[in-house]
């Protein structure tokens, strides 16, 4: 039987992809907000694209604050976009 791979939707474009193909943006128990590059970081996740343009609909639209259930400050937004373009360049 072959191995189910877990879907996750995109918060910026709503598209439904595979869990490995989005970056996970969580907030940690201690109300931390940061990238979790393996996905296994505790506390509560939500996915994105590595698309810069799906973090700004998700910013435009609260989507991520929805998510995450916190207000999320700008510099945090700025931070995130700074380490997505980091992760697609490289």
């Amino acid at each position: 039987m072959p191995k189910k791979i877990p879907i996750r939707q995109c918060l910026g474009c709503r598209t439904q992809r595979p869990k490995r193909e989005l970056i996970r943006v969580v907030r940690s128990p201690d109300g931390e907000i940061s990238l979790d590059a393996r996905g296994k970081a505790n506390g509560r996740g939500a996915y994105l694209c590595p698309d810069p343009a799906c973090l700004k609909k998700a910013v435009k639209s609260r989507a991520l604050e929805r998510a995450l259930e916190v207000p999320i400050p700008e510099e945090i937004y700025a931070r995130l976009a700074s380490q997505m373009e980091a992760r697609t360049d490289g």
